[in-house]
């Protein structure tokens, strides 16, 4: 007995009762003529059903009219799914064993081991994960690009490969204005150096894999579009809340998470174009993760390979934003409308874009400028926070060049150069 998959009899293997005598009309009865021209109305209906069926598919196969062929193909490139779908699985496969975990064994988390030995998957309290990218492999040694927060007050850093081997990872260099660092692991049992990409060359809508550690998940994959070629993002190098750098970023909708810092942000060829650095986590937001451009990276990771550092002109100032003063000033009013008896800035009227130095060392303090200076110009440029007199001094200035500053002392309008010297340490500092 055959079944139906369905309450009708459509895609039914039964056969209704009215159809099983081919001999017999629907009522039953002998069907009249059937033999006497049945065959040639069944060779012609044939005939004319198999030309019809091979119109029908020509019309399929070629896309119907020249005008119809002349549509635009669903993917760039004229890819179909398909061959998308492969083309990431071969990128995701070429770039996947480049990957690994960072472990950050942080200071804390050391001390409060206090040498106890540890399961092959515990981790002590207080350690943060998150990810790399073996970029070269040189003199039986292997190097992971990887962000600088994600190896912050580390005691000892582990990569763990692909394939769940824990190297101990050695810190070449760190850099936390642009959130960069590069480690070094023994070679061996690694094969595999991800392909330095060009991100300059993507496109808005491009399609890329971030590939890293997220939660602690492993060699864990997503896909999305690049939603910006070019973000600007401002920082807080310090995290104390003021923004005083800004990071140009490749925006993407590839799921980022907590882990992934570190990672790569790979394209369809298997091509590095990104680190993946940070995400936006908020209420109602959804897809927004930033990768540093490898563009941008891979002039920061040489001089890191090269010297352990970035080396930048150091002016020598702490600052603060003078407008963030000007509000604060105003809310630490006592009740009686009396200002409260503390060292302040003498602030000229219509002055309300600048810095103020609270501690001058190095190069400043042997020119001159002192606590309370309020500096407006480098150069004769108007400086209006303390993230422009940063970008000013690392994008226009070298070590060793005077640089001409500009300022308040007691309301009264001085200038002053300045030497600059070379100190990288110290990333409050400028």
């Amino acid at each position: 007995m055959t079944m139906s998959l369905f309450d009708d009899d459509f895609y039914s293997t039964r056969v209704k009762r009215r159809y099983r005598n081919a001999g017999t009309g629907y009522d039953g009865r002998p069907a009249r003529g059937y033999r006497q021209g049945s065959m040639f109305r069944v060779a012609f209906i044939s005939s004319m059903a198999s030309s019809l069926l091979v119109v029908l598919l020509f019309v399929l196969l070629n896309g119907g009219s020249d005008e119809k062929s002349e549509a635009k193909p669903a993917l760039a490139g004229g890819q179909s799914l398909v061959e998308t779908s492969e083309r990431i699985i071969s990128a995701s496969e070429k770039v996947r064993p480049a990957v690994v975990s960072i472990i950050n064994l942080t200071n804390q988390a050391l001390e409060m081991q206090g040498g106890a030995e540890l399961g092959a998957n515990e981790l002590p309290y207080n350690a943060s994960m998150g990810s790399g990218v073996i970029f070269q492999k040189k003199d039986g040694k292997a190097y992971i690009i990887t962000n600088a927060h994600v190896i912050e007050d580390a005691g000892e850093v582990q990569a763990v490969l692909v394939n769940g081997n824990k190297k101990i990872a050695k810190i070449i260099g760190k850099d936390v204005v642009t959130d960069l660092a590069v480690l070094q692991v023994d070679a061996d049992g690694i094969d595999t150096v991800v392909e330095i990409g060009n991100s300059s060359k993507l496109r808005v809508g491009e399609m890329v894999i971030a590939i890293g550690n997220p939660l602690g998940f492993g060699d864990s994959l997503t896909q999305g579009i690049v939603s910006s070629t070019k973000r600007i993002i401002p920082i807080s190098i310090n995290q104390d809340g003021n923004y005083d750098w800004e990071q140009e970023v490749i925006q993407t909708d590839a799921a980022i998470n907590q882990g992934n810092s570190g990672g790569a942000l790979v394209d369809l060829n298997g091509k590095l174009v990104g680190i993946n650095s940070m995400k936006v986590a908020d209420t109602g937001v959804e897809g927004i993760g930033f990768a540093i451009p490898i563009d941008n990276a891979m002039p920061i990771i040489n001089s890191l390979m090269d010297q352990g550092k970035v080396v930048r002109p150091y002016m020598g100032v702490y600052t603060v934003d003078l407008d963030l003063y000007l509000d604060s000033a105003q809310a630490t009013d006592d009740p009686d409308g009396e200002e409260l008896e503390v060292a302040t800035p003498v602030v000229p009227d219509g002055v309300t874009e600048g810095v103020i130095v609270l501690e001058s060392v190095g190069p400043a303090l042997n020119a001159g400028l002192k606590f309370n200076d309020i500096i407006v110009a480098l150069d004769n440029k108007p400086i209006e926070s303390t993230m422009d007199l940063r970008k000013y001094l690392y994008n226009t200035k070298k070590i060793g060049e005077s640089l001409k500053v500009t300022y308040y002392r007691d309301g009264k309008k001085n200038t002053i150069d300045v030497k600059l010297e070379e100190k990288a340490e110290q990333p409050d500092e400028r």
